[in-house]
């Protein structure tokens, strides 16, 4: 069964920035683009596991701090010549609010 569970306000998060979220599954980075946008993926590269939400945000991707792998935030797979692939998590704006859907 699949749940919706409040976040922060959109403003809580800097644009091209993330926010961490503890569940059971692991730590999952809410990123925040330029325009506004937000995605959730699980906060470990399929590379070397280094923590995504410390990476770069530029556009619609995520470049792991530790070795350069890009990674689109809408899918979490890597942008080619990368292979490899995070867990994508549902995530919406409803009145400012950030929503991340866990299940």
């Amino acid at each position: 069964m699949s749940r919706w569970i409040e976040v922060c306000a959109l403003d809580e998060i800097a644009r091209q920035g993330s926010r961490v979220v503890a569940s059971t599954q692991g730590g999952i980075a809410i990123f925040r683009t330029a325009d506004d946008r937000v995605f959730g993926l699980l906060d470990r590269c399929p590379h070397k596991g280094g923590p995504l939400s410390q990476g770069i945000v530029h556009g619609d991707t995520v470049t792991c701090p530790l070795h350069g792998l890009k990674l689109g935030l809408a899918d979490g797979e890597a942008v080619a010549p990368d292979k490899g692939c995070a867990r994508s998590f549902p995530v919406k704006v409803e009145g400012g609010v950030v929503w991340l859907q866990l299940g």
